[in-house]
């Protein structure tokens, strides 16, 4: 495949889509506490209701609301007591017209009755005898049995992700463990013989890895589990040794550096010679991120990233993480996007899909997105930008004061 064959933004989508269609999933079973953050196997459906007995949800006197009918502060009800309710005990108790039951916060509704009267609208006479001061509407503080969750409701829906939300009600059920998919293993490697691990005094000309440390924490940060592979020399042999260890023991391969037009760029070479169906696709019509590299060996899908750091992290958000979403039975989507006003002009090319790094500020009322600009190559703009706008393909720019929308947000700063 000649490289510089570039195509659309959304037919590398779908070229990655389709080879990803037979992706099996692992699954495992975790303990409630583990499911946190992982991807629901299958629909989780309740096995109880909740609650599952009418309690009250103040402390009062339970009583039926019909006997209350007119009361006041200068027209009382006057009610018996005949008994308590214990708060976590069951209670056999009956009313009959004119009687009243202490029921505390939580406390199982006696049978016939139907409402609450808290106790500030009471005024206790004595052991027995009871004052209510508040006329009563049927279901007043009170939750009816089943009124929260009813026996097979849908909790969590297979593909979600179990976020603390979810874990409140799955206890709430009762239930104790989850079926969840595996975490996606993923190789993580870098290329370049410029590049020297921390730890380690880099030479003239030479650089620290940034770009293996930096994917792999965009992975872990989306809950897949990202190994980092070390650097891989520019040879050959090398990127072929590199890609095997990867397609072997994980099921998905990244490695940046290696994928544009140089005599020592082996990752294309390297794909094809490993097996079938190779490379699908070699350069993309964004910026930055044009030499991006996807290819496919024995259905574990490569992903060839760009050296330069700011084009590595912008290919994974566009279209690495969401295809490792998707091969994690992922089917919700969990990006969170705002409407910012732009701060200042921005020019695109109307034959590729532009993505710029902002700085949010949250001013005056309104979010505004500052455009940082810069090479590709410059760490900086990563550690500064809370987000990315894309312009698409087809328009030429942006201009000062509108409205743009911005995804994969970090924070955004309040002056």
């Amino acid at each position: 495949m000649d490289f510089f064959q570039c195509i659309s933004l959304k037919e590398a989508q779908r070229l990655i889509e389709n080879e990803l269609l037979n992706h099996k999933i692992e699954q495992e079973i975790l303990a409630l506490p583990a499911s946190l953050g992982r991807i629901a196997a299958c629909d989780i459906q309740s096995t109880v209701v909740l609650p599952s007995f009418s309690r009250s949800t103040v402390d009062g006197f339970a009583v039926r609301s019909s006997d209350t009918f007119a009361a006041s502060e200068t027209s009382p009800a006057m009610f018996t007591i005949v008994g308590e309710v214990c708060m976590g005990k069951s209670t056999a108790l009956k009313l009959l017209p004119g009687e009243a039951v202490h029921i505390p916060t939580g406390g199982m509704l006696p049978q016939n009755a139907d409402a609450v009267v808290m106790i500030e609208y009471t005024e206790q006479m004595d052991e027995t005898m009871l004052m209510v001061l508040h006329a009563a509407t049927p279901k007043e503080n009170v939750v009816w049995r089943g009124e929260d969750v009813q026996a097979k409701q849908l909790l969590v829906e297979k593909g979600q992700q179990i976020a603390s939300r979810h874990i409140g009600i799955l206890a709430a059920c009762g239930i104790g463990q989850v079926a969840v998919n595996k975490k996606l293993r993923v190789a993580v490697f870098s290329t370049g013989d410029e590049l020297v691990d921390l730890g380690q005094k880099p030479e003239a000309g030479q650089l620290w890895d940034t770009n293996s440390y930096v994917l792999a924490a965009m992975l872990e940060e989306q809950g897949f589990c990202a190994v980092r592979m070390g650097i891989v020399e520019d040879t050959q042999t090398a990127f072929l040794a590199a890609l095997q260890k990867g397609i072997e023991g994980f099921q998905a391969v990244l490695i940046s550096g290696g994928s544009s037009v140089g005599v020592r760029d082996h990752t294309v070479n390297a794909v094809n010679a490993l097996g079938k169906p190779g490379v699908l696709f070699h350069g993309l019509m964004i910026k930055p991120g044009k030499p991006m590299i996807f290819g496919s060996v024995n259905a574990v899908p490569i992903f060839g990233l760009p050296g330069h750091p700011v084009a590595a992290c912008t290919v994974c958000k566009a279209l690495v993480l969401p295809a490792l979403a998707r091969m994690s039975g992922e089917n919700v989507s969990h990006e969170i996007t705002i409407k910012a006003k732009l701060m200042r002009n921005i020019a695109s090319s109307v034959s590729r899909d532009d993505f710029i790094q902002v700085k949010l500020v949250y001013q005056e009322g309104e979010y505004q997105a500052i455009p940082i600009l810069g090479k590709s190559g410059l760490i900086r703009l990563l550690a500064e930008a809370d987000g990315m706008i894309q312009i698409p393909a087809g328009k030429t720019g942006c201009s000062e004061g509108e409205i743009v929308e911005v995804f994969h947000i970090h924070q955004i700063k309040r002056v």
